[in-house]
């Protein structure tokens, strides 16, 4: 009996580390500004100034958006490759949404980053789309070239 839960310790700690791995990798390919190149919120398309002007930096485990040079979220995140899809939560310290959490949703290929998150303290989305009153925001991002 011993060594069966001896056994089962050390596949606990394996998968753990497996799962640990998984998001370090993910949040490696997070890493650095993306700019934006469309989003919509509760089905509406967002202003073409907004498209044009909002970047997101991963730094670490932390994002920052800004728009037009003013910073308008930073958090501490929070990803879950495993899920399907996706998960990324936003711990908000600086911001509108300061001391709330965002849930969302994330797809990344490659140098495309595509995003669907909650208003804040809402509910986690279930798939990448808006509707007129669900509070959801989508956003597409690239990224921003060296």
């Amino acid at each position: 009996m011993r060594i069966l839960l001896t056994g089962l310790a050390i596949c606990a700690l394996v998968a753990a580390d497996a799962a640990q791995d998984a998001v370090k990798k993910e949040l490696g390919q997070l890493q650095g500004e993306w700019t934006l190149v469309s989003g919509e919120r509760d089905g509406q398309d967002l202003p073409e100034d907004i498209v044009k002007n909002a970047t997101r930096n991963f730094k670490g485990d932390e994002a920052t958006v800004t728009l037009n040079g003013q910073v308008i979220l930073k958090a501490k995140i929070t990803l879950d490759p495993s899920k399907k899809p996706k998960t990324l939560d936003y711990a908000v310290s600086e911001g509108e949404a300061q001391g709330q959490t965002i849930k969302s949703i994330y797809e990344l290929d490659g140098d495309k980053l595509k995003v669907c998150s909650s208003a804040p303290g809402g509910e986690r989305p279930k798939e990448f789309n808006t509707k007129d009153g669900n509070g959801q925001t989508l956003s597409v991002w690239k990224r921003a070239k060296k």
